[in-house]
């Protein structure tokens, strides 16, 4: 199974010195949950290359522009690119991150490979009401490299929604002493659902933050968006996002559930859009959260390749079910 794959490699995690290792161990753990997916080592690959780029990010991000992500990859030999802001605090601490940078590739059928590279900003409120947490110098610089696997393995029919996971592997390139990175990989595990019914798209899932790190705690975390396109150009959206308490060293100290608001506005559709999210406390600590950004996705198969590729998506999901 996919969970236990990850597993194996998180169990390793603190061993690694170089980024060859990192990767040998998640060719490992994902040929371990399904060895009938031979191309394993394109993805494997292509981490690595993006790795090897050495910069940063600070923080996890989910489906753009919302907190909640869905189980859909992009399609096979598709892309996608978004370049975007985002700000995330409560009253202790506000962390942001832009110019920030988002690259998602369709390596295979029902799987896509994922990275983020943002500048990240820490700022805390130096509230004494706080102390210790929140006090100390504004911080800005690269941070923790987020890179991850989107796979959906169950189909949508027409009475049964698709179903897949979307894994996190944050890598701690970030300077945890300005509190820019955690300073060790951590990881987040969710489970994705997703249903369609004519303008009416729904999604939503739980997931599993797991870091190993000292100010840091494990948390659960989901949430559940429902949105609607409008006309040819706007889909709008709303989601209901909670998350457990993070640790001390990070804004949120305590659990919350937000409501955030947000949409697409389509300049050429699909391949060229306006993302914008704001969300803010309903239960909890008091948070807020925003989102703006550029989207772009490109990629076309041939004629020729359709037959093949749709041969290609059968073969894997038969052998994933064997």
């Amino acid at each position: 199974m996919l969970l236990d794959a990850i597993a194996k490699c998180k169990d390793h995690a603190t061993a690694f010195t170089t980024v060859s290792e990192l990767c040998a161990r998640i060719e490992l753990g994902i040929r371990n949950f399904g060895s009938k997916v031979r191309l394993v080592k394109i993805g494997t690959a292509f981490l690595a290359s993006l790795i090897a780029l050495n910069f940063g990010a600070a923080t996890a991000w989910a489906g753009p522009p919302f907190q909640t992500d869905d189980p859909e990859p992009i399609d096979f030999r598709h892309y996608e690119f978004y370049t975007f802001a985002t700000s995330d605090g409560t009253p202790i601490e506000t962390d942001t991150a832009g110019p920030a940078v988002e690259f998602n590739w369709g390596a295979l059928p029902n799987v896509h490979l994922h990275i983020i590279i943002p500048v990240a900003a820490i700022l805390p409120s130096n509230n004494p009401q706080f102390a210790p947490s929140g006090i100390g110098p504004n911080e800005y610089g690269l941070g923790d490299i987020e890179t991850g696997i989107k796979y959906r393995f169950v189909q949508e029919t027409k009475h049964r929604p698709m179903i897949g996971t979307f894994v996190m592997f944050e890598l701690p390139t970030g300077s945890a002493r300005r509190g820019l990175g955690v300073g060790k990989t951590w990881y987040k595990v969710p489970i994705w659902a997703q249903k369609s019914f004519g303008r009416w798209t729904t999604y939503g899932g739980v997931g599993e933050t797991v870091v190993n790190a000292p100010g840091y705690r494990n948390f659960t975390y989901g949430g559940w968006l429902i949105q609607r396109d409008i006309g040819k150009k706007w889909t709008l959206g709303t989601e209901v996002f909670s998350h457990g308490a993070e640790g001390l060293t990070t804004p949120q100290t305590k659990s919350a559930t937000l409501v955030d608001i947000g949409g697409y506005y389509k300049f050429r559709d699909p391949g060229f859009q306006l993302l914008f999210a704001y969300g803010h406390t309903a239960f909890g600590q008091t948070e807020n959260y925003g989102y703006v950004g550029l989207y772009w996705t490109w990629g076309k198969k041939s004629d020729k390749s359709t037959d093949s590729d749709n041969a290609m998506n059968s073969n894997i999901m038969k052998g994933a079910r064997e």
